[in-house]
């Protein structure tokens, strides 16, 4: 009996001892899991922040299309703006010539009778023409004894007259014109040094 026993206890030490091993396996295939689970985890954080990172980016570039975009729309408005203010323009900039003739014509004096009907006639037309010209925003800009504005007058030429202070415009040799508040034909003008 003795050796049955000693056979049970050689067989129970053998059976504490593969459960010993069976235990450090499982210790081990643990930390091997546990360690390969952190990899895994710090494999997903790092791919979730470079997700982050990507929608920050997108986010960023959002907002710059959406602010240019903004900023195009505005743009184009005032462009749109512009384009109906200033839409005469380009007639009032060819007509500006024929009010300049007009004018000279009606400088000069007539003295046959038959004659003042076709001045009268051109005083009319220069009129309407004139009138048109106001209601699409055209005034003249005056020049003669206001201070030379190089943003208004053209300086063509310049002379010492005791009458005017410096830098004050003599004559007036051209009409200038703006059109609302844009100049669309400086003033030609003598100015005084």
């Amino acid at each position: 009996m003795e050796e049955k026993d000693q056979t049970k206890d050689y067989e129970t030490v053998e059976e504490t001892n593969t459960n010993e091993e069976e235990i450090i396996e499982n210790s081990e295939q643990e930390i091997v899991d546990e360690t390969s689970e952190q990899e895994e985890v710090e494999t997903i954080d790092s791919e979730v922040e470079k997700v982050k990172q990507e929608k920050d980016e997108i986010y960023q570039r959002l907002l710059r299309v959406q602010a240019e975009y903004d900023n195009f729309r505005k743009r184009t408005q005032k462009e749109k703006e512009a384009d109906r203010k200033y839409r005469s323009q380009s007639l009032i900039t060819e007509l500006l010539p024929v009010v300049d003739n007009f004018e000279r014509a009606l400088q000069i004096e007539v003295e046959d009778s038959s004659a003042s009907g076709v001045v009268d006639g051109l005083k009319m037309v220069y009129r309407q023409l004139t009138d048109a010209l106001k209601n699409e925003g055209v005034e003249e800009i005056e020049a003669k004894g206001q201070e030379f504005d190089p943003h208004l007058h053209q300086a063509v030429m310049q002379v010492e007259d005791d009458q005017f202070d410096s830098n004050v415009v003599v004559e007036e040799l051209q009409k200038g014109y703006k059109l609302k508040d844009r100049v669309i034909r400086p003033a030609m003008v003598k100015v005084n040094q």
